[in-house]
């Protein structure tokens, strides 16, 4: 059963939080985390994934930005990136991850749109990049199961 799912894009603010929070709030009972390959560490979701987010009751303004490890790769059973190439970055690093780490929008044969510096358009754009996704994600992990 995938209990364990972690969620990768750059910068750790924007995507990442957002698919978290997504996932933490459909599913209660898995274990869900996010963190960055490039990421700004420290720092909180920007403001615009956060206030997308409040719209749909998710808050995510506690998140604080962390950078992909070792212990992160180890606990996920399932690794969930925003990009092919961020599959293959993560892959190279971590030769053992190779099938547990997909892309979110895998199904849809894209790569989420990265938001960061951009208008609220984008981000709706890339939220709805994600919700998308992760339907087809969870509709898998639910008939697994039961």
């Amino acid at each position: 059963m995938i209990d364990s799912i972690l969620f990768v894009c750059e910068g750790n603010i924007c995507r990442s939080p957002m698919a978290q929070g997504l996932l933490a709030k459909q599913l209660p009972g898995i274990s869900v985390i996010s963190a960055g390959l490039g990421a700004l560490v420290g720092r909180s979701p920007d403001p615009v994934a956060i206030a997308l987010m409040a719209e749909r009751e998710i808050d995510i303004a506690g998140h604080t930005a962390v950078g992909l490890n070792l212990q992160h790769m180890r606990w996920a059973r399932l690794v969930l990136t925003m990009t092919a190439a961020q599959c293959r970055r993560i892959e190279a690093v971590y030769p053992f991850s190779k099938g547990k780490v997909y892309r979110i929008a895998e199904h849809e044969g894209i790569d989420v749109v990265d938001p960061y510096r951009k208008d609220r358009a984008v981000f709706e754009m890339t939220l709805a990049q994600i919700e998308q996704g992760l339907e087809r994600w969870i509709d898998a992990m639910v008939r697994l199961t039961n």
